[in-house]
């Protein structure tokens, strides 16, 4: 590849998106050594996904009227989840459990292989996941057909309210000093023992149908199949419950819940444990 096609390639907007975002994460890292806290990475999560698409949009030609109203849905996402992961935050009193655990595991290495395991990892799968985003913003993308837009925004409508009553939900029931060492198991979390995970996935499928039918581009879909991969099988689903299998009454309530999908439960789940979620 000549010098001018690598210039090219890396000074295009999705390369320089990646660019800003890993330096984002990499200043969130050095803040997290101060305060011996790897949480503060969830901070970026949503907000990096605006940041990444206005970014493009702005380093491109005029946007066009499909392109500001996709991205407006994106930050409207990003505003709910970032003000409920930063509130979430502020409240607790200890560092998530999987960092915890990822701290005590690699002892004195852990601050520089939290650097690469934890925050350069985030930062590429963010972007990685962003793959909606970076086609929609891209020069050229047009306006998706009615029946898409009216598929996609059901999705994502869908999502958001499913993701926004679950983390409400949850939220309330922290925050009763009561509920300590209990598991929600009432509302949408007696129907999935993961509704917001859920909720996001959905969602973003209706963005990744959006960004498709704006562009053509099966790739598109690439980043709501990523996203909902690790929500069952990485870092979503199996740290959590990991963490919570062993609390009493957890094993009562997943034989009686599914994880992910929902689905009216099989009976009455049994004495409470705990969700960290």
């Amino acid at each position: 590849m000549a010098l001018s096609q690598l210039v090219s390639v890396f000074s295009s907007p999705p390369a320089l998106a990646l660019a800003v975002t890993l330096l984002a994460f990499a200043l969130l890292w050095l803040v997290s050594l101060r305060g011996r806290d790897c949480g503060i990475v969830d901070l970026y999560w949503a907000a990096g996904f605006p940041v990444i698409g206005w970014l493009e949009l702005a380093l491109g030609p005029p946007p066009q009227m499909s392109q500001i109203l996709f991205m407006t849905l994106v930050t409207l996402w990003a505003a709910r989840l970032g003000t409920h992961l930063a509130v979430r935050h502020l409240q607790s009193e200890a560092e998530d459990p999987r960092y915890r655990a990822m701290r005590d595991q690699h002892g004195d290495a852990w601050p520089r292989r939290s650097f690469w395991m934890v925050f350069m990892v985030q930062g590429v799968v963010l972007w990685l996941v962003a793959a909606p985003i970076h086609f929609a913003t891209a020069p050229g993308a047009g306006h998706a057909p009615p029946a898409v837009v009216a598929v996609a925004i059901a999705l994502f409508g869908a999502g958001f309210v499913l993701e926004s009553l679950a983390d409400s939900a949850l939220a309330a029931f922290r925050r009763d000093p009561s509920n300590r060492g209990r598991l929600l198991t009432t509302g949408v979390f007696g129907w999935s023992r993961h509704p917001n995970y859920f909720g996001e996935a959905v969602l973003w499928w209706g963005l990744g149908l959006l960004s498709w039918g704006m562009t053509g581009q099966l790739l598109a879909l690439a980043g709501p199949a990523l996203l909902t991969l690790l929500l069952i099988k990485v870092s979503g689903i199996p740290p959590l419950e990991a963490h919570l299998s062993a609390r009493p009454g957890f094993a009562a309530y997943a034989a009686q819940v599914p994880a992910f999908v929902p689905r009216p439960p099989k009976s009455a789940t049994s004495e409470p444990a705990a969700h960290d979620a």
